[in-house]
């Protein structure tokens, strides 16, 4: 294999997954060219400065026009690829056309609840994908389609920041006043494809959370991180009376330096769940949606499940990674995710916070 292609379309998030995948491929072929295929500007973000990936591509195919996807598939199919992966979660059949459009000669992928018998010509060879086992495993036993024996014992996140990137994390502390303090986290965004941002905590109930939070344990700053879009969010959060500081941060590199600093996270499963597990955050809560699955759980020892009593289990009833939106009216997912309440989730945190107070030296 000279020329290889991974196909990481599907979410930020799920370029972050894939980084091992990565690693993995220059051990087993290391003078290869490894290029990546991203849709989202914040899935080239992950993979800057990654040692192991050749070039990144990034290309719009949602905002983009056909004609213009049509035109960047058939130049990537101009470099002759060997080998190209569409790497775990994506279950839309347009990911694989798009692996047949660029036409390397292998051509591997997944097989999702719906495959048929399209796929046998979008790409060669393909395995059923897993839902008991996380993304990481799911991409790593692509390997043995190519008669290859993964060589990471145990593979994780990577993230390779750059030193100015950790020079601003730092200053940003300086700044205000959080440098050498404990501080907790927080995402109340998520991902805003398809119906995905209904499983969201409500807004409502993380303006209770802020507020008796500060009450309960003033001494434990909030920091709120998100994107520019959900700056509107936390204006609103605002705006009802709830207090806290922002991470308005240059990029998402820049994010995910400033989580690496935090005592604490708390969030839905997004992107920054697992830039909170990749950074090694001392401590991290996860309030349950219906899309956690197993695949996408934190790859980290010690993480902390804050249950939802209304999915009991059954987030597979709710989604799958096969291209559709989560099951159920806006409505119904509202009443799901209400099903969480702030109590359940100050009292899950609370024991970090009431330890840390303890154990803060005297003044």
């Amino acid at each position: 294999m000279t020329r290889i292609l991974v196909l990481s379309l599907s979410g930020i998030g799920d370029t972050l997954m894939a980084t091992p995948l990565l690693h993995e491929l220059r051990l087993q072929y290391p003078a290869a060219a490894i290029d990546v295929l991203v849709l989202w500007a914040g899935a080239a973000e992950v993979l800057r400065c990654n040692p192991h990936v050749h070039e990144v591509i990034r290309h719009d195919f949602l905002g983009r026009s056909r004609f213009s996807s049509l035109a960047r598939c058939l130049a990537l199919r101009g470099r002759r690829y060997d080998l190209s992966i569409n790497t775990h979660t994506q279950g839309r059949r347009g990911y694989r056309l798009i692996a047949r459009l660029i036409g390397a000669r292998e051509r591997l992928s997944h097989e999702y609840e719906n495959h048929s018998w399209p796929d046998r010509w979008l790409v060669t060879r393909s395995i059923p994908q897993d839902y008991s086992v996380h993304v990481m495993e799911n991409n790593a036993r692509l390997l043995g389609l190519l008669g290859l024996t993964p060589r990471l014992a145990r593979p994780g996140y990577e993230v390779f920041l750059a030193d100015a990137e950790r020079r601003w994390a730092t200053d940003w502390l300086k700044d205000r006043g959080l440098a050498g303090r404990a501080w907790l986290g927080v995402h109340a965004g998520s991902g805003g494809t398809k119906n995905l941002a209904l499983r969201r905590w409500p807004m409502d109930c993380y303006v209770a959370f802020l507020r008796q939070w500060r009450s309960r344990h003033p001494g434990v700053p909030v920091v709120l991180f998100g994107a520019r879009e959900e700056q509107p969010l936390h204006a609103a959060f605002r705006g009802a009376g709830a207090e806290f500081l922002e991470a308005a941060t240059p990029g998402l590199r820049e994010a995910m330096a400033l989580v690496g600093h935090a005592g604490g996270f708390l969030s839905v499963d997004t992107v920054f769940m697992h830039v909170a597990a990749a950074m090694g955050v001392p401590r991290q809560w996860v309030i349950e949606t219906p899309t956690l699955n197993p695949p996408v759980h934190p790859r980290r020892e010690g993480w902390t499940l804050i249950p939802n009593p209304s999915i009991g289990g059954r987030h597979l009833d709710f989604y799958r990674y096969d291209g559709r939106p989560i099951a159920g009216s806006a409505g119904d997912l509202a009443r799901m995710m209400s099903a969480v309440s702030v109590e359940s989730v100050i009292e899950a945190l609370s024991p970090w916070a009431d330890t840390l107070r303890r154990t803060a030296p005297a003044a």
